[in-house]
């Protein structure tokens, strides 16, 4: 007989629920006992019971069948649960007690709660940013200074680690000021540029370049240094 038992426990369907809803039931507005609920009518559904009344219900709990209408109706009311009718193969139309709905304002919830951790994540950055400026000229910023890394930022759209990367290769080329990085930014987003690695190959581009160029210049004028040009009118050099 105890072997019985211990076979029908083995054999009984595990319980299924996403544990994010028992982290965050309390912030979307579920006491306790609604909770409970909801959890009595997820299991009813796994066991083939797609409309459970509150009798049905009341069985496995503690409160009264009174008690637990009023929380059904709370529950229908706040949309966590929606009665939904569906026509089966016989064309004999039932009902059934949903909990979608739930599902859909975890959804909800949890998508606003990345967007406030971005937002407070950008905040964070921005003021990180302002920070690395006054380190770099060593003072206070103005509020003008304020204001053209601010219009950098929601003007035009770079993020705070392009404005930085800006910074610093304004301090690679010996030139700290802020029209000489506004020029560097304004290079970067015509060309593209969005993430570090893309700065400074393009940076280490530019470099070459005009080392490329300094280079080129000063062999032209060895050049001509050593190869005179010669006048044949007056039968001599230039």
């Amino acid at each position: 007989m105890e072997n019985q038992h211990v076979f029908k426990l083995l054999s009984e369907p595990p319980f299924t629920l996403p544990g994010l809803l028992f982290k965050y039931y309390k912030q979307l507005g579920l006491t306790d006992e609604q909770f409970l609920i909801l959890i009595h009518i997820r299991q009813f559904h796994q066991e083939g019971n797609d409309f459970p009344t509150p009798d049905n219900l009341v069985e496995r709990m503690t409160i009264t069948s009174n008690d637990c209408a009023h929380q059904l109706k709370e529950l229908l009311s706040k949309r966590f649960i929606e009665i939904v009718e569906s026509k089966g193969t016989d064309n004999k139309i039932s009902e059934m007690i949903s909990i979608a709905p739930l599902f859909e304002k975890l959804q909800m919830h949890l998508n606003e709660q990345s967007q406030h951790e971005v937002k407070e994540d950008k905040q964070l950055q921005e003021g990180k940013l302002f920070q690395r400026f006054e380190e770099e000229f060593a003072r206070p910023l103005s509020p003008m200074e304020m204001e053209m890394i601010s219009m950098w930022l929601d003007d035009d759209g770079h993020e705070p680690f392009i404005i930085e990367a800006a910074l610093r290769e304004s301090v690679v080329s010996s030139k700290l000021n802020f029209r000489y990085i506004d020029r560097i930014l304004f290079d970067w987003k015509k060309n593209g540029v969005k993430t570090i690695e893309q700065a400074k190959s393009h940076g280490e581009n530019i470099r070459n370049h005009q080392s490329n160029r300094q280079f080129s210049k000063s062999s032209e004028t060895k050049r001509e240094k050593k190869h005179p040009g010669y006048n044949w009118l007056e039968g001599g050099s230039n």
